[in-house]
């Protein structure tokens, strides 16, 4: 490959962040997600590349670290939003069943899907391959749902976050029994000191969860008494630095990293819930907020940089030509049909009959594709088409643009007739004498 300038470099690299803010400024007016048209670049400057003889650049490395940068800092950001008020426990409990419900559902559907169509894929690469399939996409969802109303708008980020959390621990518990040597979900002639052993294993992670968490407590505890002590003006960054650290240490030890990136953002956006007691002399609540506040906005733009060029590379790596199989057409078109039949489902018996556009919000997106390439080299299947992924992918953030369309119409619609309805009123007079009298008369 060509030596490339750096200041060609630069200037392509801001272009795509100018055309992301304007992505998502037309995202708002036509509730199109950004994502799509990110993807849509991605695909454009594939063909440009080609074109240039470069078209064999391997950009895996770079989509990896945008990746877990990317899921760190969204993930982040919505904890920072999470405020964990008494009258809303309800609400994050239900989202919390819901996400989980939904999840090992459109799991354990989605593996039977690939188990009878793929081949070469049994039950315990289905569920790896699945569970990826079957998280919903905080990235896409959380800048999507502004124009809901709050109470919708705050199940979604509930419900998305845990979703994320939730799926990405399902995941590498899978592998981890995998290449533990059993299948996870069971085979056929498993025995029973199999079984015993399965269960033992699912109540050693359970146990490090726990451990996890309360790691995460201690770790986000200090890092607030220690920060909030800071003069200096360049602590933000060095805080990211510290969380990045953590969770990359957490993989090492092969904890559930993104436990101490939720638990520090919850922690940090309510600190009166957990700086209680004796706990609350330590707290010095002004500086503090100064960190939360300046945290908040500097993680919202990191995550939008970094997700620009996420979905900008996946977009460039992508084959469409898998998308013209008849084959991947089925697979893919079935599992999207589960995922709404599921959803029905569970949104009826929580919610009740208003879930709408909720139903159609369940769109794939950046863990999605974290994880499918995150999926070890041993267990990888032939048989599986890529155009699988990017299918369902497209296809959920189509549906929920439709969705969000009728919804943003329905609501004008609503808005219209009620301003055209004129409010009736009567010009009130004091009764007369004579009327007074008449009414106090006796009937008879």
């Amino acid at each position: 490959m060509e030596h490339i300038d750096p200041y060609t470099l630069l200037i392509e690299a801001s272009l795509i962040i100018i055309l992301s803010f304007f992505f998502g400024i037309l995202s708002k007016k036509t509730n199109i997600p950004s994502v799509l048209m990110l993807i849509v670049l991605g695909i454009v400057l594939k063909f440009g590349l080609d074109a240039m003889g470069m078209g064999n650049i391997n950009f895996f490395p770079v989509l990896e670290i945008l990746g877990i940068v990317g899921l760190i800092m969204i993930v982040l950001e919505a904890a920072l939003e999470l405020k964990l008020e008494r009258d809303k426990y309800l609400d994050i409990g239900k989202s919390l069943l819901i996400a989980l419900i939904g999840l090992v559902l459109s799991t354990w559907v989605a593996a039977m899907i690939l188990e009878y169509f793929v081949e070469g894929m049994d039950t315990g690469t289905a569920w790896l391959y699945a569970t990826p399939l079957s998280i919903l996409s905080s990235a896409i969802i959380i800048p999507s749902v502004t124009g809901l109303k709050a109470s919708k708008k705050e199940f979604h980020i509930y419900e998305s976050t845990f979703s994320d959390i939730l799926g990405i621990m399902l995941f590498y518990f899978l592998e981890s029994q995998m290449h533990g040597g059993a299948d996870a979900l069971g085979g056929h002639g498993i025995e029973v000191a199999e079984h015993s052993s399965q269960l033992v294993e699912v109540l050693l992670y359970l146990g490090m969860i726990l451990v996890t968490i309360l790691v995460s407590l201690i770790a986000s505890y200090l890092i607030v008494l220690i920060f909030q002590n800071i003069k200096s003006h360049v602590k933000l960054f060095l805080l990211i630095a510290v969380l990045l650290f953590l969770y990359a240490l957490g993989k090492k030890a092969h904890l559930s990293s993104l436990i101490i990136i939720l638990v520090f953002g919850l922690l940090i956006a309510n600190m009166k819930l957990f700086f209680r007691g004796r706990l609350k002399q330590w707290l010095n609540y002004k500086q503090a907020m100064h960190i939360y506040e300046d945290l908040h906005v500097v993680t919202i733009e990191t995550a939008f940089v970094v997700r620009t060029f996420f979905f900008v590379i996946f977009g460039i790596t992508i084959s469409l030509a898998s998308l013209v199989s008849v084959d991947v057409a089925i697979v893919s078109l079935l599992i999207i049909l589960s995922i709404y039949l599921i959803r029905f489902a569970i949104l009826r018996i929580f919610i009740g009959k208003d879930i709408l556009p909720q139903l159609f919000i369940a769109p794939r997106g950046l863990i999605t594709i974290l994880l499918f390439y995150a999926i070890p080299e041993e267990f990888i299947v032939p048989g599986f088409e890529p155009g699988i992924l990017l299918f369902i992918i497209i296809g959920t953030s189509l549906v929920m643009t439709l969705a969000m369309i009728r919804d943003k119409k329905r609501t004008g619609a609503a808005l219209r007739k009620a301003g055209e309805t004129p409010i009736g009123y009567e010009r009130w007079r004091a009764p007369t004498l004579a009327e007074t009298i008449v009414e106090k008369e006796p009937e008879g």
